[in-house]
């Protein structure tokens, strides 16, 4: 399945439209780039066995209470409220009935593996199955191909891709050298059934990238910060994922 023109066309907002009093990954912020008609990147974790949209394995940063994610059912992280706002963790569910096909949604299954490696657990299960029914402009990535492969497997029809970096190791200290190496060099995106990648904004001279983007696959890059970062971007990527600033239409 191949990527939509509409993840090439539309800039996408990075965790939704947010600041300003709007948090990360909040209903408020997916409202907010569906009001300015940005597509939105999202991202998730597992709370007893069903997907929610939050980045942090922890709480600390966003709600500031203590606790894993993982470790909490939804109800009780519907109680926990993002930056002192009245925003709470919405489900991957509320997303998308909120969403409801309006704009395109990029959804990134957080690795769970800790060291991107196949002990990645069943998320990839629950997301699926929320997405079976959905019907909108829909893709969804992973920084571990373990996961994007038991993704495809199990919903071939739904676009995949890898999120991408050069994996510096001042950035992925707890993964092993060869595994970054490995990594950095997108060796896995044939085996995993990708059609994309979404790619570190401050790597996108990579080889393998340029060798990917030559054979006609999509380029979308992270996280742009300015429109002078854009239009550096935008010479090698096909489209962006912003925040902070008013990406180009």
């Amino acid at each position: 399945m191949g990527l939509p023109d509409a993840f090439l066309t539309i800039p996408i907002a990075h965790r939704g439209l947010h600041g300003h009093g709007i948090p990360e990954n909040s209903l408020a912020a997916a409202q907010a780039a569906i009001d300015a008609g940005y597509a939105i990147e999202l991202d998730i974790q597992p709370a007893g066995g069903e997907p929610v949209v939050f980045h942090d394995y922890d709480l600390r940063r966003l709600t500031g209470t203590d606790g894993l994610v993982a470790s909490l059912e939804p109800d009780a992280l519907s109680a926990r409220r993002l930056l002192g706002t009245d925003q709470s963790i919405p489900t991957l569910r509320q997303f998308l009935d909120l969403v409801a096909g309006r704009v395109p949604l990029l959804i990134e299954i957080k690795d769970q593996d800790m060291r991107l490696g196949p002990q990645i657990g069943d998320l990839h299960r629950p997301v699926a199955e929320a997405l079976r029914t959905y019907d909108g402009p829909v893709a969804v990535m992973s920084f571990n191909p373990h996961v994007a492969e038991a993704f495809h497997r199990i919903a071939p029809d739904i676009p995949v891709g890898l999120t991408t970096c050069g994996f510096p190791e001042n950035d992925w200290s707890g993964i092993p050298e060869e595994r970054r190496r490995h990594l950095a060099t997108i060796a896995d995106f044939d085996r995993c059934g990708a059609c994309f990648i979404s790619h570190d904004k401050n790597d996108l001279l990579n080889p393998r990238v340029d060798a990917l983007k030559a054979v006609g696959v999509p380029v979308l890059c992270w996280t742009i910060r300015s429109p002078e970062e854009e239009a550096v971007a935008r010479r090698v990527a096909d489209n962006i994922t912003f925040e902070g600033y008013s990406a180009m239409r």
